[in-house]
């Protein structure tokens, strides 16, 4: 069954107003779409959902999955699956904490059609 096995747990990641987190303890996640489990490291930064702040779009979507958000930030980081495979943990990390299906939907379609960009060679 997919869960947390540990809460996140974040500080502002400096003084600046970047939007910028760190987590201040490893962030555990056990996926079933990827048959696997993630350790997000101590001391990763995230944006969490780096969703544009357009009003319409951050209402639908931004500040409502954190948890997966971070997850998801280290997969596009790390590389440690496929950039099709971190989408899917993204949506299946939002359904566990909560987030209605439509949200979901939404989530995804939208990594899915601009995360590209994001997606970079590890090591780059």
């Amino acid at each position: 069954m997919s869960r947390f096995l540990t809460k996140l747990q974040l500080e502002v990641a400096d003084n600046t107003d970047d939007g910028k987190w760190v987590l201040t303890a490893a962030l555990i996640y056990q996926s079933d779409v990827a048959g696997r489990t993630f350790v997000v490291p101590r001391g990763f930064q995230t944006d969490l959902a780096s969703v544009p702040r357009l009003p319409v779009i951050f209402l639908l979507t931004g500040d409502t999955s954190n948890q997966a958000a971070a997850v998801h930030d280290y997969l596009y980081s790390s590389h440690e699956v496929t950039r099709e495979m971190a989408d899917a943990v993204l949506r299946e990390a939002s359904e566990v904490t909560g987030v209605p299906a439509w949200r979901r939907w939404l989530m995804w379609a939208g990594v899915r059609a601009g995360g590209a960009s994001h997606w970079e060679p590890a090591g780059t």
